[in-house]
């Protein structure tokens, strides 16, 4: 029986291939049919079923981050398409490379309303660097072509649509080379990117002229660690990251301060206020009012992307490059401190931080206190396990509590905070890397919105990983608590309980029903045990935490300080919790001055 010609889809796949794709994500439909057809009969890359297709955008998002690779999701047009758009943002927002091939209605019915007719080309059009419809069988390698080398050079979403008859088109093969058709190849690498030398030059006379330096770390330093501490130590400067620089600095060192911001620390509070120098390393961090005031300091610098170059805070000198190899060749032309005292201040305000940290998690709460829930995970935390970490309340206590191993990745949605990526993000990492524990922190409104569907997958998949090890910790309080946080915060408004509170549901029951492990826990004396037990446990493990949502989402001193009245106002409308929230709040604040 002779072969079939390849069609195109069979084309899509093998080029897929070529790029080095593992596994693509998605979600069936019939706009994509003769893709999935294809994609059965190539045997790889291996197809992952979400239950959602936003869900399905979210885990390519979350492969990107955890492997560094393109994330690629495939998905039907219409409300498929729709759908696929929060994990697109999610990855512009927080610069990772992700490719949606998304299906489209025949080119003989567009612009006709048919049936999930949307315009993909505007839909996909601020959400993406690049987005281009296939329209021939020739053209269809060059757009799959350019939309990987676009998502990798500038580090953002891409996408190619392909509608459902050209997906059906024979392949041509080779293809002509002829007016009018580009012949393209599967091929890029990363170029080395270093300034000027006398932009270096300038850099370290700033940096030298320091006596308070500080250093603020985001996550363009994912790979330069090494040199991110080498250069602090030359210059007995003290280290903040952003949320999204927290997997890349070790937090146990003296002089780092851990997160800056809102979630951040008042350590980190400290060193913003009191340096004289910030060095910021591949840092975009949106916390603007967290950064010294302008004018304050003297300010360098570095990230790959010119674009970022004084987008956040007006920097003396700007460094276009990769973060490892700037540093590297700013640390010959640097100086030791010229002030011993600073590092030794630094070093005071860590250890006060940390104190704070322990007392905070202490406090007393009805049943338990979610601060107490994350802190007890950083000492049983497995070296090489692999962290994600959802939106909401959750994000505050992970950024405060939870110190990382060295080479421990922990990804979150950060910049969009998008609820209800914590579950996709750890099927993804636990699917790139399936012989590592996975742990991954979700509120319970994350859990009702994205968590409790794609436990489902975990139950589907978890036979085939050779450690077994996927812990999901819910916080449960029947509450949005950051958003009633904020609105007592920003708005001096009490909870709007139609808003906020949310149904009860039993995670670690249904945990039990899908064949995993379920561990409840309302009692501070077994957070610990309930901790070993998951993550001892031969098969994927939901605990339930049954936490207080009046423990209080209190920012570092001083901005902290600056909203307490409205928070006090808020809370004496608020009823029995409100009077609770505002003795935790209280005891929270006398904390901050005493150690802050």
């Amino acid at each position: 029986m002779p072969e079939e010609q390849p069609l195109v889809a069979d084309l899509v796949v093998e080029r897929l291939r070529a790029w080095g794709v593992r596994r693509v994500f998605g979600h069936a439909g019939d706009g994509i049919n003769t893709v999935l057809g294809a994609l059965r009969r190539s045997g790889g890359p291996e197809f992952v079923q979400a239950r959602h297709e936003e869900n399905a955008a979210l885990m390519a998002v979350g492969h990107a981050k955890y492997t560094g690779e393109v994330g690629v999701v495939l998905v039907t047009q219409g409300p498929g398409a729709v759908h696929v758009l929060n994990g697109l943002y999610d990855a512009k927002l927080d610069s990772v490379p992700v490719v949606a091939v998304v299906g489209q209605q025949e080119r003989t019915v567009l612009g006709s309303a048919y049936q999930q007719g949307i315009d993909l080309q505007t839909l996909f059009g601020d959400a993406t660097q690049y987005v281009q419809t296939v329209l021939a069988a020739e053209h269809a390698p060059m757009v799959l072509d350019r939309a990987f080398r676009s998502a990798l050079a500038t580090r953002q979403p891409c996408a190619v649509v392909l509608p459902h008859d050209v997906q059906q088109l024979p392949a041509p093969d080779p293809l002509p080379q002829e007016h009018g058709v580009v012949v393209s190849a599967p091929e890029w690498r990363r170029p080395r990117t270093l300034p000027q030398e006398d932009d270096l030059r300038q850099a370290a006379a700033v940096l030298n002229a320091a006596r308070r330096p500080a250093l603020l770390v985001g996550q363009g330093a994912r790979h330069a660690g090494a040199q991110v501490r080498a250069v602090a130590d030359r210059l007995g400067a003290g280290v903040t990251t952003s949320l999204l620089g927290k997997p890349w600095v070790d937090e146990r060192l003296p002089t780092s301060a851990g997160v800056m911001g809102h979630l951040g620390t008042s350590a980190s509070a400290f060193l913003m206020a009191e340096c004289d120098t910030l060095l910021i390393v591949g840092s975009n961090d949106p916390w603007t009012e967290f950064y010294p005031t302008p004018g304050q300091v003297r300010a360098v610098q570095i990230d790959v992307d010119g674009r970022n170059l004084g987008n956040r805070y007006p920097v003396e000198v700007g460094l276009p490059g990769d973060a490892a190899e700037t540093l590297q060749a700013l640390l010959p032309l640097l100086d030791p401190p010229r002030e011993e005292g600073w590092r030794g201040r630094v070093v005071d305000a860590v250890a006060r931080w940390h104190v704070l940290a322990e007392r905070r998690a202490a406090l007393p709460a009805e049943p338990l206190n979610p601060e107490l829930v994350v802190r007890e995970l950083s000492p049983r935390l497995p070296a090489d396990a692999l962290v994600s970490v959802d939106v909401g309340s959750v994000t505050y206590w992970y950024a405060r509590h939870l110190t990382l191993p060295p080479g421990v990745q922990a990804h979150l949605s950060s910049t969009l905070a998008s609820m209800g990526s914590a579950l996709p993000y750890g099927i993804a990492a636990k699917l790139a890397e399936p012989s590592r524990p996975l742990v991954a922190l979700a509120g319970d409104g994350a859990m009702q919105m994205n968590g409790v569907a794609e436990l489902i997958t975990v139950a589907a998949r978890w036979r085939d990983w050779p450690d077994p090890r996927f812990v999901v910790c819910v916080l449960h309080n029947q509450d949005l608590a950051e958003v009633t946080w904020e609105q007592r915060e920003m708005e001096g408004d009490p909870r709007f309980g139609a808003s906020q509170r949310l149904p009860g549901f039993p995670y670690a029951g249904y945990a039990e029903l899908l064949g995993l492990r379920g561990i409840r826990v309302d009692d501070p004396a077994g957070v610990a045990a309930a901790w070993d037990a998951a993550l001892s446990a031969d098969r994927p493990v939901v605990i339930e935490a049954v936490v207080d949502a009046e423990v209080p989402l209190l920012p570092p001193f001083p901005a902290g300080e600056q909203k307490l009245e409205r928070m006090r106002s808020a809370l004496a409308q608020d009823g029995p919790g409100g009077r609770r929230a505002l003795r935790l709040l209280e005891a929270q604040a006398q904390q901050e001055r005493e150690l802050g």
